[in-house]
């Protein structure tokens, strides 16, 4: 079976493509839906313990946690700690799952796959990627979104550069759907062949 690791900056549009691959039939992890499952599970004792106040009924309050990280960004380390462990964990059951089953191919979709070493997991990398002003207008748009809370989440991700050199793919969605779209069905078909 191969590990393809899906990854790439906010705003590139990696979910969408994500979407591309589950629609070919590819089983997808996404470490973004893990993390949401988790701040309604495993993570919210330890995470309210380190940052009190950051939960609501049981529940981790995003808006509280951002609130607290933005105060003290040294905040990101501990965490990481409590919930990177867990999203491993998560990942590791997906993937025995998936080769059990004999599936070829599986993607890991990893926002921070370079960033937290996670390029050592997989077999193979795609990065997600489009031009800065088309990424700027995307991410802008969102609701809540603030050309300071961007800086900051770019402060803490590898500049796309950066992750283009150092992967084996590259999806551009700056070109439209169809062109990211057929992009993806080449790498899957390559990838499968490799699979055997």
């Amino acid at each position: 079976m191969i590990v393809l690791g899906l990854t790439g900056s906010i705003g590139m549009g990696k979910s969408t493509t994500a979407g591309m691959f589950t629609a070919l039939g590819v089983p997808v992890n996404d470490a973004d839906a893990v993390v949401h499952e988790l701040y309604r599970g495993e993570a919210v004792l330890p995470i309210e313990a380190a940052f009190p106040g950051s939960t609501t009924d049981g529940l981790v309050d995003r808006a509280a946690l951002s609130a607290a990280l933005a105060k003290h960004p040294e905040g990101f380390k501990t965490l990481e700690a409590i919930v990177h462990p867990l999203v491993r964990e998560k990942e590791r059951v997906f993937l025995d799952r998936e080769r059990e089953a004999g599936a070829p191919l599986v993607v890991l979709d990893i926002p921070l796959l370079y960033e937290t070493g996670g390029q050592g997991r997989v077999d193979a990398v795609a990065v997600v990627t489009c031009d800065a002003a088309i990424q700027r207008a995307r991410v802008l748009a969102r609701p809540g979104m603030t050309p300071e809370k961007f800086a900051l989440i770019l402060s803490r991700q590898m500049p796309d550069k950066e992750k283009r050199a150092r992967a084996n793919y590259v999806i551009d969605t700056g070109h439209g759907l169809d062109a990211a779209r057929q992009r993806v069905e080449e790498i899957v078909g390559a990838l499968t062949a490799r699979a055997g």
